[in-house]
């Protein structure tokens, strides 16, 4: 068996370990960002004051397995629409901030439900300690909170650095199961909400080193579009270069989509100042190895209208990624 981990926030995780479940010879894991604040999340998160559970929620569903998984994942992905105090809430989210506040740990919350809905792998937070995001923005501006990488207002501000309100720790298991795995998957989704929040919980960088050591190898997974409020006509090296100074490790891989993006689906995209991340990554000695395929998924996401948060309309390919993925192992 070889033991993959996955790293990063909800929707693009979820997309990565929906299609590796189904290999045979593989044993996967989830280390899910816990810095999320906005949506159903940050409400629950007010309210009771626990971990973000959202992002968690996802990938508990991504791995869902047996013969009602397509219910499962609907029960789990189930969002109120009712013009009620529910509504914008996720029904997977309530399940699990109820087993939170039962166990009085996200990290047991976590098991309880993977065990609940037979997840063909493991869901862990990379912290067991809540923290909210510090965004430093080139112009001296600074923001507390993630939900602010999303605020349009803020669209096309250049971010400077990225920093955490408070230490925080890496939980235990997420730290072993990284140090074990023989393939580190980083990404795809949010460069400053999604991934790089991991690396600033103390004990991540050491962890992908003793991993390196181990021989273990690191990819990312290069997004495919950019991100007005966030990486606004960043180009792929520039994406790459934050992936590189926050791991303080350089990736072996990085997969990257060369499929072209239907016009129709880019001018929505355009509507909202977001692009292609433009490839200009060059293969030098003793870099990365750069894989380049048909990743795409040409189905267009719906939107939620019961959802308060904007997410991506266009994502990869689950199989086309997982395929690639399984093949550098």
């Amino acid at each position: 068996m070889k033991k993959i981990v996955v790293i990063g926030g909800g929707t693009g995780s979820a997309v990565v370990l929906s299609g590796l479940k189904n290999f045979p010879d593989v044993e996967l894991s989830a280390v899910v960002v816990v810095s999320d604040n906005g949506g159903s999340t940050g409400r629950l998160r007010d309210e009771f004051g626990f971990l973000p559970v959202g992002d968690l929620r996802q990938c508990i569903a991504a791995l869902a397995t047996g013969e009602n998984e397509k219910e499962i994942r609907q029960l789990l992905l189930y969002r109120f629409d009712q013009n009620s105090s529910l509504k914008g809430h996720n029904l997977g989210n309530l399940i699990l901030t109820s087993l939170e506040n039962l166990t009085g740990s996200a990290s047991k919350a976590v098991e309880i439900a993977s065990r609940i809905f037979r997840t063909s792998g493991t869901v862990l937070p990379i912290s067991e300690d809540s923290v909210n995001l510090v965004i430093h923005y080139g112009d001296g501006t600074i923001m507390v909170g993630e939900k602010n990488l999303d605020d349009s207002s803020l669209g096309g501000k250049k971010i400077k650095q990225i920093t955490l309100d408070k230490k925080a720790k890496i939980y235990d298991k997420a730290y072993e199961a990284i140090v074990a795995a023989d393939l580190v998957v980083f990404g795809p989704g949010d460069l400053y909400g999604s991934l790089i929040p991991n690396t600033l919980v103390e004990g991540f960088t050491s962890a992908l080193e003793a991993n390196r050591q181990n021989g273990g190898k690191f990819v990312y997974v290069s997004n495919l579009m950019t991100h007005y409020s966030q990486t606004h006509l960043m180009t792929a090296r520039q994406h790459l270069d934050e992936v590189h100074k926050y791991c303080q490790r350089q990736t072996d891989f990085v997969l990257i989509n060369n499929a072209e993006i239907p016009p129709e689906i880019l001018e929505v995209y355009k509507k909202a100042n977001d692009f292609p991340v433009l490839d200009d990554l060059q293969s030098v000695e003793g870099g990365p190895t750069f894989v380049r395929q048909d990743l795409l998924s040409n189905t267009m996401v719906k939107a939620d209208k019961n959802d308060a948060l904007q997410r991506s309309l266009i994502r990869h390919h689950k199989q086309k990624l997982a395929t690639s993925l399984h093949q550098l192992i």
